[in-house]
């Protein structure tokens, strides 16, 4: 099996300890089930989405670097809001800012982070660019 290296916190630790007897033992199943988990959000939201709202939503995560605890559905919100209010991206691709928080506000939790992680991965991906951003949301 491929190695990972990951990088945890102290409470991390031992909460894998705890729950898992040793780290890697915890990671050998989380990591697996955390990337499982991902492709079920992202497949099962795939479609809620029209391609100019996609690229409004991955145009929102440029620059941005998405941590653990921003990515729950309120950060995604304010993420787009901000996007929107500040720089107008939704206009730039012709979507309507309440049509796409509508959307948005119907989603859980673990949506919202497989969305913003997906949307944040185009930009730091070496595979993609500006260039490819319509072949990266039809793969979506």
């Amino acid at each position: 099996m491929p190695q990972v290296a990951a990088r945890i916190n102290a409470e991390q630790e031992r909460w894998l300890k705890d729950y898992f007897r040793t780290k890697s033992a915890g990671a050998e199943f989380i990591l697996p089930w955390a990337v499982d988990t991902f492709f079920r959000a992202i497949n099962s939201i795939k479609h809620s989405f029209s391609t100019a709202e996609l690229k409004t939503i991955v145009e929102a995560h440029r620059d941005i670097k998405p941590m653990p605890n921003h990515t729950k559905l309120s950060y995604l919100l304010l993420r787009i809001a901000d996007a929107c209010d500040v720089g107008s991206i939704h206009l730039r691709h012709g979507v309507s800012k309440f049509g796409i928080e509508a959307k948005l506000k119907g989603l859980d939790d673990t949506q919202a982070t497989a969305l913003t992680v997906w949307a944040s991965a185009f930009w730091i991906s070496r595979n993609h660019s500006s260039a490819n951003l319509e072949e990266y949301i039809k793969s979506y």
